[in-house]
């Protein structure tokens, strides 16, 4: 493995990698048993299920089951899945989600992927677990438009679903946070891991010198006085997991969408601090390739205006991020825009980088799909 590559990642020691997948179920006093989560073992180890809502195989196939279940729409049209589709990286290939009658949300959905490596959830952080993000969906106007109290009536005058919350839960009466449980465990299970970086991490493939060239822009800071050319990716999104920095609220980020005059509250909506203007949460770019249209609004259609956007158009503002703020290629005299100065080769090895990120075996995984089409 390249050795300066490995060191900008993260302190991680890789020596024999392998995608090892943990250890068998154990059996539980229900017999429910603790799934472990299966994931390549340079994820970090350290983040711990919660402890109230273990990863359980009933619990689990339960979650599966509401994720893609229709009746949790006020008119039965729509599920989890509609927004959060398998073949997209569980997202759904549209500017903004139509809920029920139409209506329409104002932000992108994001991808499903590697939840349990993340915190603070939704693009503006009001979410502080799964848990907690779950049920919103459910019952926002501008999406499944359902009542949490009436989706769990609907749910316990089912014939199937009270018997399937016992097997889960040791619950027959299903409450809010029941259902908030079984939908957390699916959604944290949905592990992608085995792109071509992944491989190429356990030195199974080697990559193009063109996908190379691009990793290693990825997670480089440009540094002109010393030579030194990056693409500033990794400054954000972090690591083998291209995800967010996950202590509390440093994933969040202003990256020079709008000017001041139009900047969106993002995470100052929930933090109520002015410094917080415009920063919304850095996702994870694994699967990228499948997931545009890009950014909290959907603004962008093609990783190409992606990265134009942040070489040629970031806009200055008065929380714009210093990461993105003190990164250029060029020492240019008198030059006040924020600029990257990459090259057209430079940006068209980052983009063959962002698709080594795709997950095939992701987006087809049986064990992901909706159950009730089998």
């Amino acid at each position: 493995m390249h050795l300066r590559i490995v060191s900008l990642l993260m302190p991680v020691v890789i020596g024999g990698m392998v995608c090892a997948c943990q250890e068998d179920l154990e059996q539980t006093a229900t017999d429910n048993p603790i799934l472990k989560l299966e994931h390549p073992d340079y994820f970090t180890n350290d983040i711990a299920m919660p402890a109230d809502n273990p990863l359980t195989e009933k619990g689990f196939a339960l979650g599966r089951m509401l994720f893609y279940e229709n009746k949790l729409s006020l008119d039965q049209s729509l599920s989890c899945a509609s927004c959060h589709q398998q073949s997209k990286a569980f997202s759904d290939g549209l500017q903004f989600s139509r809920g029920v009658d139409g209506q329409l949300g104002d932000r992108n959905a994001m991808s499903l992927a590697n939840l349990h490596w993340t915190s603070r959830f939704f693009w503006d952080g009001r979410a502080a677990s799964l848990e907690d993000q779950a049920l919103e969906p459910i019952s926002d106007p501008r999406e499944m438009n359902l009542p949490i109290e009436e989706a769990v009536a609907r749910l316990q005058a089912d014939e199937h679903y009270p018997d399937l919350f016992q097997e889960a839960f040791g619950e027959e009466l299903i409450t809010a946070e029941l259902l908030s449980k079984a939908l957390s465990q699916f959604m944290r299970s949905l592990v992608s891991g085995d792109s071509k970086f992944d491989q190429w991490i356990k030195e199974e493939v080697e990559l193009t010198a063109e996908e190379q060239l691009g990793m290693e822009l990825f997670y480089t800071h440009p540094e002109p006085s010393l030579q030194i050319r990056g693409g500033n990716c990794g400054d954000c999104h972090l690591g083998f997991l291209t995800s967010g920095n996950r202590d509390d609220l440093l994933g969040f980020h202003n990256n020079g969408l709008d000017s001041d005059e139009n900047l969106a509250e993002g995470l100052a909506a929930v933090t109520g601090r002015s410094s917080d203007k415009g920063k919304f949460k850095a996702p994870t770019l694994r699967n990228i390739a499948l997931t545009a249209p890009y950014m909290h609004d959907g603004r962008f259609n093609s990783l190409e205006e992606v990265l134009d956007h942040y070489d040629q158009h970031v806009q200055e503002n008065s929380h714009l991020d210093l990461l993105v703020l003190e990164a250029s290629n060029e020492i240019i005299a008198g030059d006040p825009e924020v600029k990257l100065h990459l090259s057209a080769s430079e940006k068209k090895a980052i983009i063959a980088f962002l698709h080594t990120l795709t997950d095939e075996k992701f987006i087809s995984n049986p064990k992901f799909s909706n159950p009730f089409n089998q």
